[in-house]
């Protein structure tokens, strides 16, 4: 077992017994099977996974490396309804009636902060409905999704004025300190202080903008000490460029060049606000990042055959793996997924990977099948998994990255596990939120 997967197994079973411990207190402060009870407990337990989908998206390096962004961010999905009906059913079970709910609000201390956060968790639940998300901005539903923080805030005062099992027993207090002072320390330190180190040291500005294709530009960066800017291959950063309003705002966009010390360069299709406008940077405009994120690297390749298949602007970071990845000429393909000759980017750069390193390049042309399949219209009767093993016979024993749409993706890997690829050696990097 790798240290990654041992540091992922511990971390869930911390997270687990957390839940345990949650039990254990209300149990131990007078915990039974009476309907009041059982509300307690369910708040409890709606704290405890707040609290931890806030740890799970704080950006901490330990468990970005352990899990991916991928994984955290579903999970912090899962969590936050779970955490959201286990408050709907304390609210009921606690209240009761309306005019005890109004009592409460009304006359218990903190109750009118827990109301005010409790609406700005349902708000941040609302959206993040899969329906909802579609019609929504991602720039609108980020900043929408801030509010958590607020509402995870706001429910603290009501716990430690009314809430007997958070203060009815020293373990109890010590417990519940803890968990809301990791969580707002993470926050702090990795959302907050090492961005603000980290632009502070390296500086970053834009120095030139290239077009690249219909609707696709790439943008190059320089900056002070960009050595020491811990960035692979494969990852992405948090971007915010200081070019007039909108500047707080910031996108994922991945690194579409092997970082080499003295230059970055990410790669943006225009798919809305935020992205349309790098097409209008100058040179010389003033960049913030968060990051680097994101688990896509070639932390696990070990040598030998290596498959990269790609939809659309994924190709960005699997490019600059290409150019980390320590293959033999011969032993790399790139499936390269796209619906017309149109929007095949890189061309000269691809080129230059089969003439140099003997990269195999694939491209895949044609419109989406109207079933779920990773393959053009025109090939998708053919089964994802044959395909993918008549393109790349020795596939089952190569290391395979994936990136594109959700959906999309979890064909791909559909395919590969079918087509005999190790999960351990199938890394994937999704494009959605």
């Amino acid at each position: 077992m790798t240290a990654s997967a041992v540091r992922a197994r511990l971390l869930s079973s911390v997270a687990a017994l957390s839940l345990l411990v949650v039990v254990a207190l209300w149990a131990g402060n007078g915990g039974d099977l009476s309907l009041s009870s059982l509300g307690r407990l369910t708040g409890l337990l709606a704290s405890d996974l707040m609290l931890l989908q806030v740890l799970l998206m704080a950006r901490i390096p330990l468990v970005e490396r352990a899990f991916g962004q991928d994984r955290l961010a579903r999970w912090h999905r899962w969590t936050g309804f779970g955490s959201f009906w286990l408050m709907v059913v304390h609210i009921v079970t606690i209240t009761g009636f309306l005019t005890e709910l109004w009592d409460m609000i009304v006359n218990y201390p903190g109750m009118l902060l827990a109301v005010a956060g409790t609406l700005a968790l349902v708000m941040v639940v609302v959206t993040s409905i899969r329906a909802a998300r579609r019609r929504l901005r991602y720039e609108s539903w980020h900043l929408l999704h801030l509010y958590a923080y607020l509402g995870v805030g706001l429910a603290l005062p009501h716990q430690l004025w009314t809430g007997s099992d958070f203060v009815g027993s020293t373990a109890a207090t010590v417990y519940w300190w803890t968990l809301y002072g990791l969580s707002a320390g993470a926050v702090l330190v990795y959302r907050v202080g090492l961005p603000a180190w980290r632009n502070w040291r390296h500086r970053l500005v834009v120095t030139r903008v290239v077009p690249e294709g219909p609707g696709l530009t790439s943008v190059y960066l320089t900056g002070e000490r960009l050595g020491e800017l811990p960035a692979r291959a494969g990852q992405f950063f948090q971007w915010r460029f200081l070019d007039g309003p909108g500047w707080s705002r910031a996108n994922p966009y991945s690194l579409s060049a092997t970082p080499h010390g003295d230059q970055l360069r990410i790669t943006v299709k225009n798919l809305g606000d935020g992205s349309s406008r790098v097409a209008g940077l100058r040179p010389g405009t003033r960049v913030l990042v968060e990051g680097p994120y994101g688990k896509l690297t070639g932390e696990h390749y070990t040598g030998g055959p290596v498959v990269l298949v790609a939809c659309g602007i994924g190709v960005t970071p699997l490019l600059s793996l290409l150019g980390e990845l320590p293959y033999q000429p011969g032993e790399a393909t790139l499936i390269y997924r796209v619906r017309t000759e149109a929007e095949l980017a890189f061309r000269s750069e691809l080129e230059w990977f089969a003439r140099h390193r003997g990269v195999r390049v694939v491209t895949l042309l044609g419109p989406r099948a109207d079933h779920p399949s990773w393959l053009p219209a025109d090939l998708a009767g053919h089964g994802g998994a044959a395909t993918l093993r008549q393109i790349v016979p020795q596939v089952a024993a190569s290391h395979l990255y994936v990136c594109g749409p959700e959906a999309w993706a979890e064909s791909v890997r559909g395919a590969a596990l079918e087509a005999g690829v190790a999960a351990d050696r199938l890394h994937t990097e999704l494009f959605s939120w």
